[in-house]
């Protein structure tokens, strides 16, 4: 324990010597701001994630290292030493995802005129597929990603990696085809996952009246911010869930003001509104302004 101490010692004081030689007050204090914000962006964007494991991961391998300097351990410091040696490569190949949603984020801060058009269009062809699906009394679960990264949350899905339109996603559910049973994951713009299966919510307070699709629609909005569409096979009526509460019977005006106030005006969330009575069935009727409702247990 001594010689890590003495190590730890030995590499702060040269750190310190170092920064008193060469600190410039100004550059230096820039620097060390824009590696600040950047490190804390990034724990902000893999919060909630697996990501933050493999992170935890990596920093004890780090300290396995450092450890193995300390003791004298050739052999563990060398195999240690070749692995991390590649850590870049393995930062990029671990967190893939995260740094294409990063990528997609700062591209939407340059071009948000764009972004927001793009959005829109998305919107549209769901609500256009929600509808059409309703009238064939046909069942349907779209869910689409926000902020928080949903990989972690789905199973069993199939990737696709295709566009947003009307047309894929009303063949996706309709009953003769192979992935109708499940969810479609929208993700940046584009249909990720078709056929996946969700988490279902765990809670007992719910009403009765409520089938596997709604359940999995509420499980995935509880554990991260996603918004999730629900066509019902049985009464042919829309639903929009987010952050585990659920707003029922929209028509396709409504459900678009709705995804639209939740996708593109600012992100807003629920609870900006009274909450709405219950229906017979236990899901929220929909508001007769645009705001999102968020009472009740859904």
């Amino acid at each position: 324990m001594a010689a890590v101490w003495a190590a730890l010692r030995t590499f702060f004081a040269d750190i310190w010597s170092f920064l008193v030689s060469n600190f410039d007050p100004l550059s230096d204090t820039i620097d060390i701001l824009l590696v600040a914000f950047g490190i804390y962006w990034l724990l902000l964007l893999i919060r909630g994630t697996r990501a933050v494991q493999i992170l935890v991961g990596l920093l004890l391998l780090i300290g396995a290292y450092l450890a193995s300097q300390a003791f004298g351990l050739q052999t563990l410091s060398f195999v240690l030493d070749n692995f991390l040696g590649s850590a870049v490569i393995i930062i990029i190949v671990l967190f893939q995802a995260d740094i294409r949603r990063a990528l997609a984020r700062v591209g939407r801060g340059f071009f948000p005129s764009q972004s927001a058009r793009q959005e829109s269009q998305l919107v549209e062809e769901v609500v256009r597929a929600a509808q059409a699906l309703a009238q064939k009394r046909v069942g349907a679960l779209f869910v689409l990603g926000r902020e928080t990264g949903l990989d972690d949350l789905i199973e069993a899905g199939t990737p696709l990696d295709s566009v947003v339109s009307k047309e894929i996603l009303i063949s996706i559910f309709l009953p003769y085809s192979p992935l109708h049973d499940g969810a479609v994951v929208i993700q940046d713009g584009r249909i990720a996952f078709a056929g996946t299966i969700l988490p279902l919510t765990l809670r007992a307070d719910l009403p009765e009246g409520l089938g596997t699709r709604h359940r999995a629609a509420l499980g995935i909005t509880e554990e991260s911010d996603a918004v999730v569409v629900v066509v019902s096979e049985e009464t042919a009526s829309i639903s929009v869930v987010v952050t585990g509460n659920l707003i029922a019977g929209l028509e396709a005006p409504q459900l678009r003001v709705t995804l639209r106030d939740l996708l593109t005006s600012g992100r807003r969330e629920p609870g900006a509104e009274p909450a709405a009575p219950l229906a017979e069935t236990g899901e929220r009727r929909a508001p007769t302004t645009s705001a999102v409702d968020a009472g009740g247990s859904g």
